[in-house]
Formats: C-alpha cells, structure tokens, sequence
C-alpha cells in the first residue's frame, strides 16, 4: 500500500466510507494498486510503463471485432472482452497518472527553488548597485591616498623642502654648505649617467685626473644615482639635480625611518620623533655638504623591509603569518642601492646586515631545536628569497670593490693608516658639541668647538631632546626590558667605535676592526659611526613616546566623551615639536662659479691653471658639458702625478712644463684671469710665447695655450 500525500495521506486504490468501513474497489483483488489520475506522490514508482501506440490500437482492434463473434459466445467471449476493456483502461489511467506526477514534481521542484515570498521584504533597503570599474579605480585610489605609507612620504617631503630651504629656492645657481665637495658628487652623478648612456664599459675611467686609469673609484661614486644622471647636460642641470637629490634623500631618510620604528612597534608619534632625529640631528648639519653622507635613508628602510618580510617586530616577536617574500626582495634590492651609494657608510651597514643575518638564524636554530623547542616554521621560500637576496647584495659589494682594490694597488698613498684615523678622532666633548650650521646651538657652542682639532668632523652631537627621550625610554617604554639594555648597549658600542682611537687609543675597540676586516682601512672619519647611535637612540626615544601616547589614551577612555583633549594632544606632539625645532639649521647656500666660456669649446685632455683640491672640485662641475678629459680633480686623495703637475706648472709657460704637459698628452691649457691673482701666473700670464712652440688665444676671462 502507498500514500498520497496530496490526499490527506489516505491508502491508494482504498477508500473509507460514511461509516468509517472501507469499501472494496470495484476491480480484481489482484489489481488494488491501479493508480488514481491524482495521485502525484508514487505514481511513477509503483504504475507500470504505458503502453506503446501501436499495441493500444491492436487491442482497440480485438476489442471492437464482430458482433456476431461477441454475441455468440456470451460465458467465454464476455470474459475475455471483459478483460480487455479492464486493461486499455488501467493502460490509460497508467499514462495519465505519469503525465500528471511528472507536472507535479516539476512544479513543487520550482517552488522550492523560488522559496516562500517574504512579506516583509517591501521594507527592505534597496540593493546597493555594483561600481562599474571606473569608481573601482577611483575608490582605490582614494584609498591609496589616504593610507599611512602615503601620508608619511608626503609628510617627509613637505618637511625635508622646509627644513633644507633655501636649496630649492635657487636650486640651478646655489649649493648647500660649500660649492666644493658637492660640485664633485653633482659631477660624479652627471658622469655615471653619462657614462651609462654613451659607454658603459668605461664608467670607471672617467674624464678627470687625466692620464690616470680607475679614476671614478677615488671617492664614493653615488652610483646609486645613476639614473638621475641620464637626464639633463650640463652644469646647471647638475647642479639641478644635486639639490632635488639633496632634498630627496632627507625625505627618505625620515620617511625610512618611520617605516622602521612603526615596523618594530611604534606608535605614530613615536615613529615620527625617531625619523626627525634621524634625518634632521644637529651633527648631521655639518655633512651638508657631503650627500653620501646625508643618503642614508636606504639603511632604515632596508631593515623596515627585511623584518616586515620575516614577519618579524621589537614588540611582537616572530609571527609566521605576517611572513611575505615580497617583503624580503625590495628589502635587499633597497640594501643593495644603499651600498651602491658609497662605502662611507655602507661598508658599516654591510657588516652590521650580516651581523643581523647571522644573529638571526643561531637564535631562531636555538629557539627551534635546542632552547624551549617550539615549531618555528621559515618556509622554503622566504629562504630563497633571502639566498638571492643575500647574493645580489654581497654581488653588488664586491664589483664596487673591484674598483677601490684596484685603486689602492696603483696608488699606495690612497690608504689609511691609524695615524689618519686618529687625525679625526673625536673626543667625549665632541658628542656634546653641535657644529656652527645649527641654528638652535651653533653660536652657543662656538667656545667647545674651539677645542677641538678638525670640529667638522668632531661636532657629534645628536641632540639634547634626543640624549633626554632616549634617556626616559631606558625607565618607560613599550620595548621589553631586554631589548631596551640591546638598544642601550648598541648605543654605547657605536658611541666607543665613533670615537676612534681617542678611547684607550683603539687598542680593543677600532685597530683591530681597522686591521682585519676587508675595506675597513679605506675609512678615514669614525665620528661619522654617530650615524648609528642616532637611530639607535631615536628607537629608544620612539618606544618612550609610544608608552606616553598609549598612556594618554587609557586615560582619555575614561572620560566622556572618549576623546583626548586638545591638551593633551598638544602634550602628546611636544617631543615631535622639540625635535624639530632643535633640527633647524642656518648652512649657507653660496652660488656656484659660473662656467667659463672656453669650457665649452675647448677640447681636451687639457689643464685648467690654478689647480687645488678646492679650485680643481669646480673644474669637474664645467666638463659635464662636453665631458673633455681634463688634468684636473679633487677626490678622497691626491694622486702623485697630479701632485707633480701642480708643482711643475707653477712656472707655465716655460719650456719645461710645456715639454712636460706634452709627455702626458695635454693639449690645451685654460688659464684663468680671475684667480691667478697674487699667484706665479699674475706676472707670467702675458709673457711672450712665441719662441716656446704655442699659440695663446683669450677667450672670455680666460686664456688658452694651445700645445
């Protein structure tokens, strides 16, 4: 028996009468399970397949046979009619019933898939539409804007055009500091372009200190800014670009900064006091004037990135979730530019990155397999991705070294010796002193500057709100107490190694680093280690201010309205404002030489007459027109021969330094009028030539001798 749900649940092919007794059909006891045209629950389970057509027309066809045939038999041919016509009956009631079940289910399977109508659904909120893909982008962008990266980086610029002004007031007439050693590097990055774009195989054999080989490599190359350099000829555009360059790399020196003590943990204030010490410290005032010193950006960012990609900060730890090898690359790519910027600080950060490398992976073996043993996982990738990096760092080291190695074989004099370090070793005062180019402290300290011996490079002092936050972030910090006393160690260690052989004459701290590890002995000035002590001591004061601008925020939470008071905002900025303000600076910004008129049209190799390392630095800014091998140049150190050229040419025109210069290869000689005063050629610059085998031809200010 089957039940038809639709039927209130009643047996097929049975029915309950009035009195509630059941009432047999009207069939065969055998057929009982004949369905009902209704019924749509089992019909097509239990009903047999209809019949084919052509099997219902034959059995219409014996059924409607003779009547004489139906008539004459009436016990035996009745029944068998009989049953024929029961058959063609169950046969189409079978169909019917089929048809009906198959409409039926397909009509409940479409008002399940509907589902029940909701009343309410009238008071329900419009959809929201779907943004096409324009106000994607546009939304996109408007995040990207507004996010704090963003924000930092265009902080860092509004602040480093600010506190450098006026570099960028007349950024194609004037230098910051001096117009000597920053004509050099304006000069080194308009070469390396230039280099790069017409002969690369030549980028070390540069166009000055003619005839000598390797002559790029006499100081730090800037070769970093190479692309720069592609853009624009000329010295105006040199000089241009050096400014642009200057201001820039002050912005990302803050902007790396930042991104390194937010990565470690930071609030926001906090990271901010940490890169305004960094870029803006008073002792980093005298450097203006020296740009592989100020780019020093790199180095924050750098580590921001390798630890950003490690998933690793100060304050949390090592969380494997936050790992990205993307991270990972851009953190050495960045390392790599910084090393390519110069070996004045980046032979320092290279060490101090394999330190950190090496430190890094005996604590996490330890953390994994021997101290506590706690699943740490590193990944495969994240592994490779250090191994290439680490080869494109170490990769980029040693070509840039070549050079330099290359150099100290041709020229002996080149290297340092501890005689010249001690030359630049500050003493303790110095790291209490601030050079004359501060504004806050400049004329205050004139009298300790007097005391000491080379004050350009002995005027350490990172600044008193620093020492003070530094100071209040070794008692109340959100650092752990450990790695306050790392930090403070860190500090103490670069302050030693900064201070040369002043301290116990460098026996245990900076000889036997100057001895035996590779480069070490081409740095000549320890007190620029101060670089190191200030980031360190503006992680310390980071962590300081962090814990105060938390602390200010539990107790805003408990007042009403939530919000913290213009007060105590102004309180929670103070040290921000106090770091600042002590960054400011009066570096004059005097006017490059104008370029003379016989530097663009007289070929080279030539001599331009006085020559010195002051006078010759200029030199090199007027060849960035035509490029025209000269004689002259200022770098790191002196080569002999150009020492031999200047002592021989103090009588130019005479027949021996004529004879001489023509050894060499010079062609022309470019005196100048306007500084030959009180000098040898004030009296010789008009002397009759004729019988010494040249012409002599003014042009402009200046006059040419043709050899």
């Amino acid at each position: 028996m089957t039940t038809d749900t639709t039927d209130g649940g009643q047996p097929t092919g049975q029915t309950d009468g009035p009195d509630g007794r059941s009432s047999t059909p009207d069939t065969d006891t055998t057929n009982t399970d004949r369905p009902r045209p209704d019924d749509t629950t089992d019909a097509t389970d239990t009903a047999p397949p209809p019949l084919a057509p052509e099997k219902a027309t034959t059995t219409e066809k014996a059924a409607g046979g003779s009547g004489t045939a139906a008539g004459g038999s009436a016990a035996g041919g009745g029944s068998k009619a009989g049953e024929d016509t029961d058959g063609d009956r169950a046969s189409e009631s079978r169909a019917a019933g089929s048809k009906a079940a198959e409409g039926t289910k397909a009509d409940k399977e479409k008002k399940d898939e509907a589902g029940p109508a909701d009343p309410w659904s009238a008071f329900a909120p419009a959809p929201e539409p779907v943004p096409g893909r324009p106000r994607r982008a546009a939304r996109a962008i408007g995040r990207l804007l507004v996010h704090e990266w963003t924000l930092a980086a265009l902080a860092a610029l509004a602040l480093a055009a600010g506190l450098t002004w006026p570099t960028l007031r007349y950024p194609l007439y004037t230098l910051p500091q001096d117009y000597w050693d920053p004509s050099l590097q304006a000069w080194q990055m308009a070469w390396s372009g230039h280099a790069l774009r017409t002969d690369p195989g030549q980028l070390f054999q540069s166009n000055t200190f003619f005839p000598e080989t390797w002559s790029f490599a006499f100081s730090d190359m800037l070769l970093g800014y190479a692309p720069a350099g592609m853009i624009g000829t000329g010295p105006e555009a040199a000089v241009l670009r050096y400014n642009i360059i200057f201001v820039l790399a002050h912005a990302l020196a803050t902007f790396g900064a930042y991104v390194l003590a937010r990565q470690l943990g930071a609030g926001r204030a906090g990271a901010a006091v940490a890169g305004v010490s960094y870029t803006y410290a008073p002792w980093l005032l005298a450097q203006a004037g020296h740009l592989h010193i100020v780019s020093n950006g790199g180095i924050p960012l750098a580590l921001a990135m390798l630890a950003r990609g490690h998933g690793w900060s100060l304050r949390h730890g090592y969380r494997p979730e936050r790992r990205h090898t993307g991270w990972t690359y851009a953190g050495w790519v960045v390392a790599a530019w910084q090393l390519s910027l110069g070996f004045g600080i980046g032979l320092v950060f290279g060490y101090v990155l394999a330190g950190i490398v090496l430190v890094a992976a005996v604590t996490w073996f330890l953390r994994r397999y021997v101290v506590r043993p706690v699943k740490r996982p590193f990944g495969a990738r994240l592994l490779v991705a250090d191994l290439v990096g680490g080869l494109l760092f170490a990769g980029v080291g040693v070509l840039l070294a070549i050079p330099f190695f290359k150099v100290a074989e041709l020229h002996p004099n080149a290297e340092r010796t501890l005689g010249d370090i001690g030359v630049y070793s500050p003493p303790v005062i110095g790291f209490l002193t601030a050079p004359p180019e501060s504004r806050i402290w400049g004329e205050l300290h004139e009298g300790a500057r007097e005391t000491l011996p080379w004050h350009p490079e002995m005027t350490l002092l990172p600044g008193f709100v620093l020492y003070a936050l530094a100071a209040g972030g070794l008692f109340l910090s959100v650092w752990r107490l450990r790695h306050r006393l790392l930090l403070l160690t860190g500090v103490l260690v670069t302050l030693v190694l900064a201070m040369g052989t002043r301290f116990f004459d460098g026996t245990f701290t900076y000889a036997p680093l100057f001895e035996y590890l590779p480069g070490w002995n081409g740095l000549r000035t320890p007190g620029r280690l101060m670089l190191w002590t200030t980031l360190l001591l503006g992680l310390l004061a980071a962590g300081a201010v962090t814990a105060f601008s938390e602390r200010v925020r539990e107790l805003t939470v408990e007042q009403a309205p939530a919000r913290p008071s213009p007060w105590l905002r102004a309180v929670a900025l103070l040290p921000l404002l106090l770091v600042t303000v002590e960054g400011l600076n009066v570096t004059p910004h005097p006017a490059v030489p104008e370029q003379p008129v016989a530097m663009r049209t007289v070929d080279g190799p030539m001599l331009v007459l006085p020559s010195s390392q002051n006078l010759d630095q200029p030199v090199m800014l007027w060849t960035t027109s035509r490029f025209q091998d000269v004689v002259n140049g200022g770098s790191g150190f002196t080569p002999t021969q150009l020492d031999e050229v200047r002592r021989v040419t103090l009588a130019f025109p005479d027949r021996t330094s004529i004879d001489y210069l023509r050894v060499l290869g010079v062609r022309n000689v470019v005196l100048l009028r306007d500084q030959i005063v009180g000098t040898p050629w004030e009296v010789t610059v008009d002397a009759p030539v004729d019988q010494l085998g040249i012409t002599r031809e003014e042009i402009g200010d200046a006059v040419v001798f043709r050899l």
